[in-house]
C-alpha cells in the first residue's frame, strides 16, 4: 500500500462548501501530518494552492497528493465537451504535485456528475433510473477521452463510483467495468448507499481497484434519505458517515481483505462532513485522530 492519506471533506471542505468560508489549508494539513497520515486528497481544485504554492505546501507539511475530485457530465456529450477545460485546469494542478513525489503521483479521481433524477434518488434502486445501452455508450466513450486526456498528461485515471450518479449500484458497476479500462475508486461508504456490501465488492472488483476511499456509514440514516427521496446532501447533513467503527461497515472484515489481496494504492480516510456552528470545538481533529488509531492495527 503507498500509504494512508486524509481528506479535506473529513474537515467539511469539498464542493458543496466551496461558497462558503473555508479554512486555511495550513490549518488542515498540520493536523493530518501530526496524526501520522501520509497523504491528503486535493479538495476544491485550487484550494491548496497552485504550482509553486501547491508544492511548498506539500513539502513543508510531508504529505503526498493522492488524488481528487473531478466529476463530468459523462452521459451528456455537448455539456461533457463543454467542461473540458474543467478537466484541464484540474491536470495542471494534478501536474505540479506530482513533482513533490513523483514515486507516488496523485490519481485524478474522475466520476459522473449525475443528474437531478439521480441527486433525488440516492441508492439507484428505483425502477428505470439506469441507463439504456445508447446511454452507456455515451458515458463510455466520454470517460475513455477522459482518461486519454489524463494519460496524456502522464498521469493514470480512476473513476469513483458514487450516489446520486449512474455509476451507483452494484450492477453499474459490474456495467462500467466491463465497458472501460479505467482503475475503480472504491468506496465503502458509497457502496453502502448504492445496495452493495463492501467485502464482497471489494473481492468482486479487487483486480481493478487502485483507489481505496475508506468511509463507515450508519446505514438506518442511509435508509431514511433512501426511503425518503431526500437527495444526496441530505446524507452529509444528517451525518451518515461516522468515524470508523462507530456506523455499520465491517472494518475487520473489510480491512482483512484489503490486507489479503495486496492491494499496493493509496488508503484515503473520508469521514465527509458538513459543518454546524453547534459542532464541539476540535470534533473533527478528534474524528481524524480515530480514524487513523483505528487503522493501527494492519498500518501501524
Amino acid at each position: 500500500m503507498k500509504g494512508i492519506a486524509g481528506a479535506p471533506v473529513s474537515f467539511g471542505v469539498f464542493e458543496l462548501t466551496a461558497d462558503q468560508p473555508l479554512p486555511e489549508p495550513e490549518e488542515i494539513l498540520a493536523p493530518l501530518r501530526d496524526l501520522g497520515y501520509d497523504g491528503v486528497d486535493l479538495g476544491p481544485v485550487g484550494w491548496l494552492g497552485r504550482g509553486d504554492e501547491l508544492r511548498r505546501r506539500l513539502t513543508t507539511y510531508g504529505l503526498t497528493l493522492v488524488g481528487g475530485w473531478v466529476d463530468l457530465p459523462f452521459t451528456d456529450d455537448d455539456a461533457f465537451r463543454a467542461a473540458l477545460p474543467v478537466l484541464d485546469d484540474a491536470l495542471e494542478v494534478f501536474v505540479a504535485a506530482a513533482e513533490v513525489d513523483p514515486s507516488r503521483p496523485p490519481l485524478p479521481t474522475l466520476a459522473d456528475a449525475g443528474d437531478e433524477r439521480r441527486r433525488a434518488n440516492p441508492g439507484g434502486a428505483a425502477p428505470g433510473l439506469s441507463l439504456d445501452e445508447k446511454g452507456w455508450d455515451r458515458l463510455t466513450a466520454n470517460v475513455a477521452t477522459a482518461a486519454r486526456r489524463v494519460r496524456d498528461a502522464g498521469l493514470e485515471p480512476t473513476f469513483h463510483h458514487h450516489a446520486c450518479t449512474y455509476v451507483e449500484t452494484p450492477a453499474e458497476i459490474d456495467e462500467f467495468l466491463a465497458r472501460t479500462d479505467v482503475g475503480l475508486t472504491f468506496d465503502s461508504g458509497h457502496l453502502l448507499i448504492g445496495g452493495g456490501d463492501p467485502v464482497e465488492g471489494w473481492r468482486r472488483w479487487g483486480k481493478r481497484i487502485n483507489h481505496l476511499h475508506l468511509k463507515d456509514a450508519r446505514t438506518d440514516v442511509l435508509d431514511q434519505v433512501v426511503r425518503e427521496k431526500a437527495g444526496m446532501r441530505a446524507v452529509w447533513e444528517r451525518r451518515a458517515f461516522v468515524e470508523l467503527g462507530a456506523g455499520d461497515l465491517d472494518v475487520d472484515g473489510f480491512m482483512g481483505a484489503v490486507q489479503d489481496s495486496g492491494f499496493d494504492g493509496w488508503l484515503v480516510v473520508e469521514q465527509d462532513v458538513m459543518p454546524s456552528p453547534s459542532d464541539p470545538p476540535g470534533r473533527v481533529i478528534e474524528d481524524q485522530r480515530a480514524n487513523r488509531e483505528a487503522l493501527r492495527r494492519w498500518f501501524p
